[in-house]
């Protein structure tokens, strides 16, 4: 069972920055694509950003030229930095292992607030 903890997320004034860290329990990054979701109050949960067992990244057209997701294999640990950041950024994000090539999670963390004001 792979467990995910994030951290890094907080409320921040629209224009504004934060990244987001996920540290894995175990190293997943050679097995399993990566990726951050997000759910807004009301909404169902959207995919933003993966990255896969290769290296290759897609993110959701919403964050495009603004979100950046990495990782540090030595460090067991997924980022995701936000710039430019708009009040429809507001949503509690998730660190999850993915099903390659789809937002669907295999595990999931307990995720962290991001507020934009």
């Amino acid at each position: 069972h792979v467990q995910l903890v994030e951290s890094g997320g907080g409320s921040v004034q629209a224009g504004g920055s934060l990244r987001l860290s996920c540290r894995v329990s175990r190293d997943t990054f050679s097995t399993y694509c990566m990726g951050w979701l997000r759910q807004a109050p009301g909404k169902e949960r959207e995919g933003v950003a993966a990255i896969d067992t290769d290296g290759a990244i897609i993110y959701d057209d919403s964050v495009k030229g603004r979100f950046t997701i990495s990782k540090d294999n030595a460090k067991n640990t997924l980022y995701l930095q936000m710039n430019s950041l708009k009040p429809e950024d507001t949503a509690m994000y998730y660190c999850a292992s993915l099903y390659c090539g789809t937002w669907s999670s295999r595990y999931r963390g307990q995720g962290t607030q991001v507020t934009v004001s």
